[in-house]
């Protein structure tokens, strides 16, 4: 793991999939503007992985098939020594496909999983409406001050 303080944030990242290279720094650089955003400091730890090993998670913690986009998992209570946020892991492949789907590019895309990742972690959900519609201002918000066109646009 390598580890990379950035604001008030560190952030562990274990890269496992060359598709990552080169894109290391903008997914950093959206948790920090993440965690200033909300005004939170902190560690979390963060997979940048594959598909496969992303699946893996998924079955395991969640018992779904098949990778998705990005996972979550913020500690339980007690779980964690203080200012632990939890662990966010990237799956390349299907954020490669999506990001072309959608005629984005990759490491924006990537920049707005990993945002959309840490306000999971800090308590933001999309269960309903009205709890979309705020979570998906604050990642408008964040990846703005990155330069970075709306994600819903």
């Amino acid at each position: 793991m390598k580890g990379r303080a950035v604001a008030e944030l560190s952030v562990d990242v274990l890269v496992q999939s060359a598709l990552w290279r080169g894109h290391e720094d903008i997914v950093s650089k959206a948790l920090a503007a993440a965690a200033a955003a909300e005004a939170k400091s902190g560690e979390v730890s963060l997979l940048l992985g594959d598909d496969a090993s992303v699946a893996e998670l998924n079955r395991q913690f969640r018992g779904k098939a098949g990778p998705t986009n990005v996972l979550s998992f913020p500690p339980g209570p007690g779980q964690a020594p203080p200012g632990f946020l939890g662990d966010i892991a990237l799956a390349a492949e299907t954020i490669v496909d999506q990001a072309n789907f959608q005629g984005k590019r990759f490491e924006h895309h990537a920049a707005h999983l990993a945002v959309h990742g840490f306000l999971h972690l800090i308590g933001y959900d999309h269960e309903n409406p009205a709890d979309a519609e705020a979570m998906e201002a604050r990642e408008r918000a964040i990846l703005a001050s990155l330069g970075i066109e709306d994600p819903y646009a």
